[in-house]
């Protein structure tokens, strides 16, 4: 199982919001490099990195800040935020992203995501936002009538890497985890699947670990990790990183 710290990028700046609400924004670091850079030396080995404010243009926002990032670190790096088209897949990934995550794209143009899988095998992901039970898209303003599974199932044979699965409701709230919730969708999915949203203990993450076999394969932390509530040693030493996600 792989733990990925997420940087969340809004105006240059390593934030965290929540709920995706962006008015609840709080800056953690002005650097996005130098976080980065700490957490590369705390042991990780991916690094989860979201344009914000791309998730709600539609496109590349905070580039500049994504390009800092992979100029300082070797770690592995998963990239989403106002990915919609298939020039902005390639040019990432031949810039050195190792995989590109597509929401809006997954639910509004399938085809695209099928293709650039197909042509970048183990380097997209799908991105599902989840609010209510339904698919939130456009930076997680608009929420569809797709439930996630469903879309989960689209992908089945397309050859993605993993499905994304963020709780929309806990995200950044510190509330702790749906653990049913997820593992439920992870069986449903048939794809190895990375949790976010929510996750604020250890015990969330070693709870999360309990279902590995289920298709949980790995977790994103974001605000706990900022804060101190998760130590991050400790958490690597629970999930393990067998590298299969």
């Amino acid at each position: 199982m792989i733990l990925y710290p997420s940087i969340d990028l809004k105006d240059g700046a390593c934030v965290r919001l929540v709920r995706g609400e962006m008015e609840t924004a709080t800056v953690f670091n002005r650097d996005p490099a130098a976080q980065a850079r700490d957490f590369a030396a705390l042991g990780f080995r991916w690094l989860h990195v979201v344009d914000l404010d791309g998730s709600f243009a539609g496109g590349s926002v905070n580039g500049e800040a994504v390009r800092a990032i992979r100029r300082a670190i070797d770690l592995k790096m998963q990239l989403g935020g106002g990915i919609r088209e298939r020039a902005a897949i390639d040019a990432w990934l031949d810039l050195g992203i190792d995989r590109v995550a597509l929401g809006t794209a997954a639910l509004r143009d399938p085809d695209l995501v099928r293709r650039a899988a197909a042509d970048h095998p183990g380097r997209v992901v799908v991105d599902i936002g989840v609010r209510d039970g339904r698919v939130a898209v456009q930076g997680w303003g608009e929420t569809s009538d797709v439930e996630p599974a469903e879309l989960a199932r689209r992908f089945a044979d397309a050859g993605v890497a993993a499905i994304v699965y963020t709780d929309v409701g806990r995200d950044g709230a510190l509330a702790g985890i749906d653990v049913d919730a997820i593992a439920g969708f992870a069986r449903e999915a048939g794809i190895p699947v990375i949790a976010s949203g929510g996750v604020s203990s250890l015990d969330d993450i070693a709870a999360l670990k309990a279902y590995a076999a289920d298709g949980i394969a790995g977790i994103i932390v974001g605000r706990a990790l900022y804060d101190g509530r998760i130590d991050a040693k400790a958490a690597l030493r629970i999930v393990g990183e067998d590298a299969r996600c």
